[in-house]
Parts: C-alpha cells; structure tokens; sequence
C-alpha cells in the first residue's frame, strides 16, 4: 500500500496557546477522514469543506478543548458524516460542550478504508481523553496537543496529568513512525529523540521544584513558580502555574511533597 494523501489546513486561531494556529488534517482522497476540525471558524470549516467536497467520511477528535473540536459540529451537518472521539468524565470548565461523538473511541481502534488504515491511541496526559492517531502506511502519528512544534504543551489539572502525559509518550515509543504532525506547528521528524527530549525536559523541570522547595517551611505556588520557571518570561508565569500544578501533585502522589490546601502551599519531604 502507498503513502495516503495527507493534507493540513491550519485555522486562524493563532494565539499564545496554538502557535500559528490549529492544525486540521484531511487523511485520504476518496474516503477522508478529518481529524481535528478546530475552532468554529466559519471560513475555516468551509475552506474544509471545499477540499473534501463529497469525500469526507467521518471526523476524528484527538480532545474536546476548545481549539480543536467545536468544528465538529458544524462539519457533521454540513457533511452528513459521524463524528468520533471521547469525553471526558468531569468537565473542568476547558471543554467544547458542543461535542457529543457518535462513536466513543478506545485505545487500538482502527480505521480502515481501501486506502489506509488509521489507529487510535490513546494518550492521557494534556487531557484526559486526548488521542493521537497513527497512520501506518505513512509511518506518521498526528499528535494533537500531545506534542506541538513549536513550545511544551501546557498539563492543567485536575483533568490533566503529568504522570499520565509521561506514561502516553512512552507509549509512543512502541510504535514504528518517522514524522509527527502535531495540533499546532510544522511536522517534526525524527520523533524518538523529540519524545526523549520532551521526557527530560519535564524531568529536569520537576527535579528543579524539587530542588526550589524549602525542607523547612511550606511555599506558595505563586512563589514557586517564580523560582521554577526562573528561565520563562514572567509574563507567562499564570500558564506555567497550571504545568507546575501538575507536577506537584505527582509528586505528591509519589510522597515526595506535601501540601496545605488552604494556602496552596508545598513543602518538599525529607
């Protein structure tokens, strides 16, 4: 089986977030599967509407936040095609709550048309229900926010977790691909080593709170996340707070910090 065509069409949603923009893929000619439709951007859902013309065939959602699959609905109507993807449990106020899949994907479903065949997998971590997809025959993996070109993807709890992201990359180790297209930003090649290097970037970053962490007095996260994220433009501090959130309860969860709920403080365990 030859390469599939894949085509991606980025949405203007550029912003601090989503790089350029939101990326949409169109896998296939004559049975496309669209996977990310993006924000609800009327010039964008009809520029892909355009392209897949009578074509399209379903919709595939890597995760419900809001740059990725409010255009789900509007291209389900216009298309008369289903929608897949998976919910998540306890909305954390992130959410497009205008998705409601058709079919709830698990990990190692697969799609299969006379030109492809496209597998789920299933990536906790950013969210809870994120999924990348993996197109053998291409050896690509479309990674939504999983990994993104471009900055670190952002792990806000409660509904994501660090340890879970962690374990999700890898996972994708296991499998046999040389390009990623992620959910915003150009392709990457060479995934193994951008994986390895995600892993111990966020490593270093939690051996760094460890170290920033008094043994002898609790600290607020408002002043932890000055010294942790020493090297990021304070600017972005609000941002790296929820990242810095996640770590923390992994760390907890591992009984190597505790905290004071009532004042959303830390203090490292000797």
């Amino acid at each position: 089986m030859n390469d599939v065509k894949v085509e991606r069409i980025t949405a203007p949603n550029g912003s601090v977030f989503t790089g350029a923009g939101t990326n949409t893929y169109l896998v296939g000619e004559n049975d496309i599967s669209i996977v990310d439709p993006g924000p609800n951007i009327k010039s964008h859902l009809d520029k892909i509407i355009k392209k897949v013309g009578k074509n399209a065939s379903r919709i595939l959602v890597t995760h419900t936040h809001r740059d990725h699959s409010p255009g789900a609905k509007y291209l389900a109507e216009k298309l008369n095609i289903p929608t897949f993807g998976k919910l998540v449990e306890i909305d954390d106020s992130h959410q497009d709550l205008s998705f409601k899949p058709d079919h709830v994907l698990n990990h190692g479903d697969l799609i299969s048309t006379d030109e492809y065949s496209l597998e789920a997998v299933y990536t906790p971590g950013h969210a809870s229900n994120h999924f990348c997809f993996f197109i053998d025959v291409n050896a690509l993996m479309l990674t939504g926010d999983h990994i993104m070109n471009g900055s670190t993807v952002v792990i806000a709890h409660p509904d994501g977790s660090m340890k879970q992201y962690l374990q999700s990359l890898e996972l994708l180790k296991s499998y046999d691909f040389d390009k990623i297209g992620p959910g915003h930003g150009d392709y990457l090649s060479n995934p193994i080593d951008v994986i390895s290097w995600i892993i111990n970037h966020r490593l270093q970053r939690e051996a760094k709170v460890l170290e920033k962490l008094n043994n002898e007095e609790f600290i607020n996260e408002l002043d932890l996340v000055k010294l942790v994220y020493d090297d990021v433009d304070s600017k972005l501090h609000p941002i790296a707070l929820w990242s810095l959130k996640a770590h923390l309860v992994k760390l907890k969860e591992e009984k190597l910090v505790a905290n004071d709920k009532a004042e959303d403080s830390w203090l490292k365990l000797i």
